[in-house]
């Protein structure tokens, strides 16, 4: 069976969104691009600073209520849908939850062809481009680099520390069956 769906999951500023890009230029067939960022952008805004919604703390913490993850959950079934009905999907996600995220993921997939990756970058280097990005509260990028990735099982993994995107698209692309 040919892949249908690549899940990459990283910490904030690990190069998730330019790895996307990278394998949507390398990858031979056309796939869409689905990032958790995206989703979040579409919430009403009284949602990214709500219990129930999306909390950031001012030291870059980050945790989620009741209505976030009920909103999530469709978002996820609705990229589902898209990979059911033919299209090849790319999502790049922050498994907060790490473990637990890749089981909701995998409920909803039911048979679909998944490839699972996992992007790490040291912490020090996803803070510094956190910092350089300026879109984003500092300390998120450390405290999530190895914890978006507890008891998470890939595929592949890529290490975007000292490898450009380019080179970790093409570690992926030869992974897509």
């Amino acid at each position: 069976m040919a892949t249908q769906m690549i899940i990459i999951n990283g910490g904030s500023s690990s190069g998730k969104s330019g790895i996307v890009r990278c394998l949507q230029a390398v990858l031979p067939d056309p796939w869409l691009a689905f990032g958790v960022d995206s989703f979040v952008d579409a919430m009403p805004a009284r949602m990214r600073a709500s219990t129930e919604g999306l909390e950031i703390t001012a030291d870059g913490g980050v945790s989620v209520g009741a209505d976030f993850m009920e909103l999530q959950t469709a978002w996820m079934r609705g990229v589902v849908a898209m990979a059911r009905a033919g299209a090849r999907v790319i999502v790049d996600d922050v498994f907060l939850g790490g473990a637990a995220t890749q089981q909701r993921w995998q409920k909803l997939l039911g048979e679909l062809d998944v490839l699972w990756v996992g992007v790490r970058c040291e912490g020090a280097v996803a803070a510094g481009r956190e910092i350089a990005r300026g879109d984003r509260v500092q300390g998120m990028a450390a405290s999530q680099a190895e914890m978006v990735h507890d008891g998470v099982i890939y595929d592949v993994e890529v290490d975007t520390t000292r490898t450009e995107s380019l080179a970790c698209a093409r570690t992926i692309a030869a992974q897509v069956g």
